[in-house]
């Protein structure tokens, strides 16, 4: 049964997105919230509006949708994913590729919350029901550290950290050419690609977007970077390397050459989660956690020094 929801945009909302507004005021996806939309199912003062509109405060929205049933946390056995730091707030998690962060309607694969189930972990139940503890995401094909909240204080805490910039991420990725300079920042806003609703890409109005860069080996064909972020938007380092002529060795999704993916024996993006580092919630002790490179992305790091 479809379910009406009406509310005033509040002031702290004005100028932004309507995806973006509906996402923030009613807890939707920012997918969910683009298919209520394109359905008609958004009225701004009574007018159809489009997921690019930008509203104003006060503006008064009626919203009607088909409510849907969160995707079920399904526990499951995932070896390779290992625990690096466990304690009664916070679980921190060496991420295998081909796991999802969490459930979703357009993922049917393993995840890191079903592996948590499946090993017997009980998680924060803060958050949307699909996403329940989940701090902060990696994608599928990133492999590497995520931290999880196991008390609705550490989720409460590492939300706000995470929003904050208060949390140091650090990554490394191998991206095709030598960047120059060698090392910078990339500060360039992001947002949904123009022409595809599964890309994002540096967009005039998109969300600002900051990434830091440093070259720690150069070979003929490519550099292995340490990056790390201020900001955390989906798909963030892959996008700015694009954008910035150097896509991320493997990631044919923004534009990586897949003859050298295939030469070096690489199917998904060289992009690992080396290191986080953030003030332990409950303790207040600094935690600091670091991974190392699995098999693959060492296997092609080998291939190019060889």
């Amino acid at each position: 049964m479809a379910e009406t929801r009406s509310m005033e945009v509040p002031s702290g909302l004005g100028g932004e997105r309507l995806d973006v507004v509906l996402s923030r005021l009613f807890g939707f996806s920012r997918a969910f919230a683009q298919e209520v939309i394109e359905g008609g199912g958004a009225l701004v003062a009574g007018k159809p509006g489009v997921k690019s509109d930008r509203v104003s405060p006060g503006d008064y929205l009626d919203i009607t949708f088909e409510p849907r049933e969160p995707p079920r946390i399904e526990p499951v056995i995932v070896d390779s994913m290992t625990i690096v730091y466990d304690d009664d707030d916070v679980v921190v998690v060496d991420k295998p590729p081909g796991l999802a962060a969490h459930p979703a309607p357009s993922w049917d694969g393993p995840s890191v919350l079903g592996a948590l189930a499946g090993a017997g972990y009980r998680i924060s139940t803060s958050g949307p029901p699909e996403r329940q503890g989940i701090v902060h995401r990696l994608d599928v094909g990133t492999s590497g550290l995520m931290a999880v909240a196991k008390s609705e204080v550490a989720y409460s805490v590492l939300k706000r950290a995470f929003k904050a910039r208060e949390v140091e991420k650090i990554y490394h990725a191998l991206v095709q050419g030598h960047p120059d300079p060698s090392t910078g920042t990339i500060d360039a806003p992001i947002g949904r690609h123009p022409s595809s609703s599964w890309r994002f890409a540096v967009v005039a109005g998109g969300r600002d977007s900051i990434t830091h860069y440093e070259t720690l080996e150069a070979f003929p064909a490519a550099s292995l970077m340490s990056v790390s972020l201020e900001t955390g938007r989906t798909h963030q380092i892959r996008v700015h390397m694009a954008a910035h002529r150097h896509p991320i060795v493997g990631d044919t999704l923004y534009g990586a050459d897949p003859v050298l993916a295939e030469r070096l024996g690489l199917e998904r993006q060289w992009l690992h989660a080396m290191e986080l580092s953030f003030v332990h919630p409950v303790s207040h002790k600094q935690i600091i956690v670091r991974s190392t490179y699995p098999d693959d992305l060492q296997g092609a790091l080998d291939r190019l020094r060889g």
